[in-house]
């Protein structure tokens, strides 16, 4: 008798799962690379966590795999079925999964996810709004920047080296930690140069905008520019616009700065201490101007 309904799609869910009992398991090798942050045949990379694994199934890229442990099986009972079509489930020990895991207190399930591959014209296709980051070291930052470029209607994203200082991978484990998984649905550029992305982005009639600390902190004067100063609400955001954020201590190179329509600065308050805030994060940063972008963008707050 064949099964029929929910019994069918336990039976055919059953007959694609495999149990994992070795270490030298090559799906579990497979795994292990890819969490640690290696790209192996097929560029496919890993996923850790409920979140995540979430994250990814529902980003409509390619999923290859799955691997739930014993403790992993409580999440992966809340995942919608319709997101596990066509995925294969493979089930291990809670203590062979502790030996891939790249984080102190797995949850028990991952995932080999495929990224695509994006083109400027794939941040273009709408009136973009690209965040650029440019040096930007810490993985961490770089996570951030991408959640918050998601949440307040970036198209997309671009990261880039400069002058010998490259960007952190936004697909590197703690990144895509940090972003919360927008790494795996926002459209990310990278491998151009920034001068080559400018030139590009310029071609497009995007407007350049170059975060700077605020001009008021003595300690870090603008850098020598020809192009305008302005605050965050005095641009025209519902343009096509790119924003450029730096290095976490040096930020943009003076040359970066140059080549762009205008620089931008948050006001800060002066500091009433000798010691105060020298100025905003590259997270932070990129926080606030994103959300005045959204702000103008959005009919509904717009003015408020």
């Amino acid at each position: 008798m064949v099964p029929s309904g929910k019994a069918n799609s336990r039976h055919a869910a059953a007959a694609r799962d495999a149990i994992i009992t070795s270490r030298d398991n090559q799906w579990l090798k497979r795994f292990r690379a890819a969490l640690s942050g290696e790209r192996g045949d097929g560029g496919f990379l890993g996923v850790e966590g409920a979140r995540l694994v979430e994250a990814a199934l529902g980003s409509g890229l390619r999923v290859e795999a799955l691997l739930v442990s014993d403790s992993g099986e409580r999440y992966f009972a809340r995942l919608p079925a319709s997101l596990l079509a066509g995925v294969q489930t493979l089930r291990t020990s809670d203590r062979l999964f502790a030996g891939i895991a790249d984080t102190q207190a797995p949850h028990g399930i991952a995932a080999l996810v495929r990224p695509t591959e994006t083109t400027i014209a794939s941040l273009l296709h709408r009136t973009p709004l690209v965040i650029v980051l440019i040096g930007v070291q810490d993985p961490g930052n770089v996570g951030t920047i991408l959640r918050a470029a998601e949440a307040f209607g970036a198209t997309g994203a671009a990261t880039c080296p400069a002058h010998g200082v490259g960007t952190a991978d936004p697909l590197d484990p703690k990144a895509l930690r940090a972003s919360a998984g927008s790494a795996l649905r926002l459209p990310i550029l990278q491998g151009l140069s920034a001068p080559d992305l400018l030139a590009k982005l310029r071609t497009s009639r995007v407007k350049i905008y170059a975060a700077v600390p605020d001009a008021t902190v003595p300690r870090h004067p603008s850098p020598n520019s020809g192009a305008s100063m302005l605050k965050p609400w005095e641009i025209d955001w519902k343009s096509p616009a790119a924003l450029l954020i730096g290095n976490e201590g040096a930020g943009l190179p003076e040359d970066i700065v140059r080549a762009a329509d205008a620089r931008v600065s948050i006001p800060q308050v002066a500091a009433t201490t000798a010691v105060g805030v020298e100025s905003l994060n590259a997270a932070m940063a990129a926080t606030v101007l994103l959300y005045e972008a959204m702000r103008q963008r959005d009919d509904k707050t717009e003015g408020n």
